[in-house]
């Protein structure tokens, strides 16, 4: 799936099941929240904390969360998310093509 098609399966999911999208506004809190999460299990898998009672490892649905979240806000604020992605890597290409390869911390 590409992002333009992962865009387009967002907004008629909305559109069939989800009546309508939730502000933006009130998507940006529930990214935040969906952060959070992705967060938490992120801690809890490669940090110093252990996973409760209950809880699960769940990585790939909370990133699919973030990621449902993202789409979201993009379709209802008129955001070409390949587009965007496609400009945001010629910049840091741009400005960083020598910053991490001739940086000393991530050499081996």
């Amino acid at each position: 799936m590409t992002i333009k098609e992962a865009q387009e399966a967002v907004d008629r999911w909305i559109k069939e099941y989800g009546v309508r999208y939730f502000s933006e506004l009130t998507n940006m809190a529930v990214l935040t929240e969906e952060v959070g999460e992705l967060a938490r299990v992120m801690a809890r898998k490669y940090g110093d904390q252990s996973f409760k009672p209950g809880e699960k490892d769940n990585l790939g649905e909370e990133m699919a969360d973030v990621l449902w979240v993202l789409i979201c806000l993009a379709n209802q604020t008129g955001v070409d998310l390949t587009e965007e992605l496609q400009k945001s890597i010629l910049k840091k290409t741009f400005r960083d093509k020598t910053r991490h390869l001739e940086n000393p911390k991530l050499k081996a």
